[in-house]
């Protein structure tokens, strides 16, 4: 009976170091694959630090090269924007490809297999959205700082990836869209912009006249905003005849994202004209006939 207490208690022992070096060789794994996986996550963060410096770096003497094949600023911005996209999802895929092949070495064939169906599935928007990011930037639909309407969206290009495009509307708002998903891109920014300013006057003042003092209004404004417009600003004429007073349309044509500012001030200059004319434009008035009670 001694003896088989002796030999039991001495077998507990040894299966309790055995138990303890697993688990300190569990823990040691562990520690070791976390390592593993932390630099990795930190290789991935230099390498997308350093590559978006390269980037910046590189468009800026893009910008001021004098060469006859560099870029204009706003080329280089997209361009840079696309690159910095690119590098940024290719540092991801890559670490992750390699945080899967060397830290989950262990896992099964069949749970890698039902792993890779998934995501698998699950790329297939992704594939979508990089494929017509490439046509966006290889036929220069739109760049960063372009005015443009994707979908039902306005606003101004504030950034462009090969997923997704980034667009801000006037209102602050930050719209996010996939590249897939663009189904129908119109740029106001590729050319001139019309502006429109229309102008009434009262039925009693002479329409020839008022005419002539809008187009010298007009030929001031021109010369004071060179920089802004593009070609002559015309004087339609009469374009209606209002319950209340004739109206005069005006149509110029402006830089892209001006053409607003142009409307005001050009509205502004012709309504102080007019008043220091003389000339009366319209607005609902009262008039109050008193009758004779005899």
């Amino acid at each position: 009976m001694r003896n088989y207490l002796m030999v039991f208690t001495l077998k507990k022992q040894v299966e309790g170091g055995v138990k303890l070096e697993l688990m300190w060789d569990e823990i040691e794994m562990i520690l070791s694959k976390g390592l593993k996986i932390i630099s990795i996550l930190i290789i991935m963060y230099l390498t997308i630090k350093i590559g978006n410096k390269a980037i910046d770096k590189f468009m800026k003497r893009q910008i001021k090269s004098k060469l006859s094949f560099s870029m204009n600023e706003q080329k280089a911005i997209t361009i840079g924007a696309v690159l910095k996209s690119a590098l940024k999802y290719g540092v991801y895929f890559t670490g992750i490809a390699i945080i899967v092949a060397n830290v989950f070495s262990g896992i099964s064939a069949a749970v890698l297999g039902v792993g890779g169906f998934a995501i698998g599935i699950g790329a297939q928007s992704l594939v979508k959205d990089l494929i017509n990011g490439f046509f966006i930037l290889f036929e220069d639909q739109y760049g960063v700082g372009d005015h443009i309407t994707i979908n039902q969206y306005t606003g101004i290009v504030e950034n462009i990836g090969i997923r997704t495009t980034v667009l801000r509307d006037f209102t602050g708002d930050l719209h996010i869209i996939t590249n897939g998903s663009i189904l129908e891109v119109t740029n106001h920014s590729r050319g001139d912009i019309r502006f429109l300013v229309d102008v009434e006057i009262a039925y009693e003042e002479n329409v020839e006249e008022t005419i002539k003092l809008i187009t010298k209004v007009c030929e001031k404004f021109k010369e004071e905003n060179r920089a802004e417009i593009r070609g002559n600003i015309e004087v339609l004429g009469v374009t209606s005849l209002n319950a209340s007073g004739v109206n005069i349309r005006v149509i110029g044509r402006a830089k892209p994202l001006s053409q607003w500012k142009m409307e005001r001030e050009l509205r502004k200059n012709i309504k102080e004209a007019l008043d220091e004319a003389g000339i009366e434009i319209p607005y609902p008035k009262t008039q109050i006939i008193k009758k004779d009670n005899k």
